[in-house]
């Protein structure tokens, strides 16, 4: 398994295909500060509020020099959904094989209502001009996470 990531490390790569089957690879931002962060399911109600809270705090991430991806298990058709029924002005990331959320170490066994399954645990990474982790929030908590991240833009 592999080791947790932590601030300073260089962001594992990765090429994944977004809402439009185009492929992204992480290297493509060298020079801008990445928000990447993962998610579980598109249009749930969690999941949605924190897209939609980052949707409305677009204009001061693109002023910190930020770009907002999105990732979860679903593919190109929920995410163009989602795309749309919310106007969410960035990239949504099909990671379907898990490649991504095992390398940053997202990808983990869940519980709900007593049972165990595996799936994405709420994460946030900051990562810098330079390609290296400059902010991890793990197992987030929707309310006011945007503005941690902000302010770790800002940092």
């Amino acid at each position: 398994m592999a080791t947790e990531l932590e601030v300073g490390d260089k962001a594992p790569p990765f090429a994944l295909p977004d809402q439009s089957g185009a492929p992204v690879k992480l290297k493509d931002f060298i020079g801008k500060q990445v928000v990447l962060y993962f998610y579980p399911k598109d249009s749930t109600s969690g999941c949605t509020k924190e897209s939609c809270d980052f949707r409305d705090a677009i204009t001061p991430i693109k002023k910190a020099g930020g770009v907002v991806l999105g990732v979860s298990f679903d593919g190109q058709k929920s995410h163009q959904k989602f795309i749309e029924k919310f106007a969410l002005p960035f990239t949504l990331l099909c990671d379907e094989d898990k490649v991504a959320a095992t390398a940053y170490g997202v990808y983990k066994e869940k519980s709900m209502y007593g049972k165990k399954y595996w799936g994405i645990e709420r994460s946030t990474f900051v990562i810098d001009k330079t390609g290296k982790v400059k902010a991890i929030f793990r197992k987030v908590k929707v309310d006011g996470h945007v503005d941690d991240v902000l302010a770790a833009l800002k940092a």
